[in-house]
């Protein structure tokens, strides 16, 4: 399975206060083993870079140390991004929330794990996008949290 992390994704690694943090590190840690193909993208990564140090360094290293491969921005998945804004479904100030989906399905990802559950992880999104997506010939990109990857018991094995 071909997963996208998605911004929050960093984050949850390293904020042992939230919910998802232990799940997110579990997948961190099967994703290490290669069970899971891990993406993410340049749009995440500039995100990443507006951090505060340290945490921006510790998230950066995480591509790094699980060998997650950083997938160009392109035209293709621009145009995709902004037809999700055009749309109504993510609002014109948060485009890079759509921009991160738009990629998973240009590049034919599986699954964009997300915690942003304002713009992304949530039944508008999921629902409205996968609409858009199968409109203009891409395939159906499965919006969810690391607990939900993780209770399917899906991988690679």
């Amino acid at each position: 399975m071909k997963l996208y992390l998605e911004t929050t994704t960093f984050n949850y690694y390293f904020d042992t206060e939230r919910d998802g943090h232990t799940d997110t590190v579990r997948l961190f840690e099967k994703i290490r083993a290669g069970e899971y193909e891990a993406y993410t993208s340049e749009y995440a990564v500039g995100e990443l870079l507006n951090a505060s140090e340290p945490k921006q360094s510790k998230m950066l290293a995480l591509i790094e140390k699980y060998d997650i491969v950083t997938l160009p921005i392109t035209d293709e998945s621009n145009r995709l991004s902004d037809l999700y804004v055009s749309e109504n479904i993510v609002p014109a100030r948060f485009r890079l929330d759509g921009a991160q989906i738009a990629i998973a399905s240009i590049y034919e990802l599986d699954c964009v794990i997300s915690y942003n559950f304002q713009h992304i992880n949530r039944v508008k999104t999921k629902l409205l996008t996968d609409r858009i997506n199968h409109k203009k010939g891409y395939g159906t990109v499965v919006i969810c949290t690391a607990k939900e990857i993780l209770e399917d018991g899906y991988s690679e094995e």
